[in-house]
């Protein structure tokens, strides 16, 4: 049964527990373009349970869609640990508590679904991998509508899509967003996830359609797995803050067999990654791997090292305040006399921020590209 219809206010939605300032907005006109495209096929629908979202940064997508169709039980998933709570709270503010549910990347998440809606992700790998599972576990009569902004959106796209769709075709632009509509699904198998063997390293790496560099070793994770051999002697717990693939987990495992490590992520699918990389070299009784939104799940002054690729993008957009959270974190999370090592792009100069937040701070390597720093919390 349908609940009556409710205007949706996008501008009151949140974007906390993200970074908030007045120019991030949690909702943009790619949101309201799926919405607007996708309003009959809402329309039409029976019940919530036939409506999918995938990808939606803070709610909007999925609320908009239960707020002005009056739609109940719609399934969601996001990547993001950041986004499924900013989609709770939201839900909470806009009186639509209960109308969404959060579920992982699986076919229980597609099963029969007939509509849906989604924000593209920039890696070619992970709109493959969202694709194809809705083309194995969908109905045969789904619709889907992905959107984004267009400066964001690449040939490349279609080209994925028409792997698993018969159908594809660009809607008209707006306030510089475009969506790519697929219908027809084909008959092909979910995607499965990414493993190599790296000689360099000895080790084996894993990784899902979303999570950072896939499965290979980027060139400022190799900085930092170069300097192992220095970083904290007498540590016996280690945190791997923002894991990724969960291959400086791993390469630590490998080079310290004394040392237990955390490895922390914020998305799902790298979360997986990095259990499946422990696994893969057997060192899943010495790496713990969970989703965390910093460190909110270890105890402070529990941890003798930490270390740390910080990103530097929300969205789309640059900030460095997501490395200062990370920072900060870290510095709460360490003993004293723990350190911090940090990779980072050269040109972000985060020596200042790294002493004001953790301690004093030293250069242990430096490339044209790439600078790591040691960080000690005091004595």
């Amino acid at each position: 049964m349908k609940l009556s219809p409710i205007d949706l206010d996008f501008s009151a939605l949140r974007r906390f527990p993200d970074v908030e300032e007045e120019n991030l907005h949690a909702a943009d006109a790619s949101d309201r373009l799926i919405l607007d495209e996708a309003a009959a096929a809402l329309g039409a629908v029976d019940s919530g349970e036939d409506v999918v979202v995938i990808g939606d940064r803070y709610g909007a997508l999925a609320l908009g869609a239960a707020a002005a169709h009056g739609l109940s039980g719609i399934r969601v998933h996001q990547d993001s640990l950041i986004g499924e709570y900013a989609l709770e709270g939201n839900a909470h503010r806009a009186g639509l508590t209960g109308r969404v549910r959060s579920l992982p990347l699986t076919a229980e998440l597609i099963a029969g679904a007939r509509v849906v809606l989604v924000q593209l992700p920039r890696q070619l790998a992970a709109l493959n991998e969202i694709a194809r599972l809705i083309a194995a576990f969908a109905a045969p009569d789904v619709v889907v509508y992905s959107g984004g902004r267009i400066k964001h959106l690449s040939p490349a796209m279609n080209g994925i899509l028409e792997e698993s769709f018969t159908s594809v075709h660009a809607s008209l632009a707006r306030q510089k967003s475009r969506l790519l509509i697929a219908s027809g699904p084909r008959e092909v198998s979910p995607a499965e996830p990414s493993r190599a063997y790296l000689d360099e390293l000895g080790l084996w790496v894993c990784a899902g359609g979303a999570t950072f560099a896939g499965a290979t070793l980027d060139i400022g994770t190799r900085c930092l797995l170069e300097l192992i051999p220095e970083m904290a002697p007498e540590a016996r717990l280690a945190v791997d803050l923002g894991s990724g693939t969960g291959l400086v987990a791993a390469s630590l495992a490998a080079a310290r067999p004394e040392l237990k490590i955390i490895a922390s992520d914020i998305s799902a699918d790298a979360v997986a990654a990095t259990a499946a990389t422990a696994e893969a070299n057997g060192f899943a009784d010495r790496i713990t791997a969970q989703r965390d939104i910093g460190l909110s799940e270890v105890a402070s002054d529990s941890v003798d090292l930490v270390l740390l690729n910080p990103p530097f993008h929300t969205g789309a957009t640059v900030h460095a305040g997501l490395a200062r959270e990370l920072f900060a974190e870290a510095a709460r999370v360490l003993r004293p006399g723990g350190e911090l090592w940090t990779v980072y792009n050269s040109h972000l100069g985060y020596r200042g921020a790294l002493e004001a937040l953790v301690g004093p701070t030293r250069q242990r390597g430096r490339n044209p590209k790439f600078t790591v720093n040691v960080s000690t919390v005091p004595q």
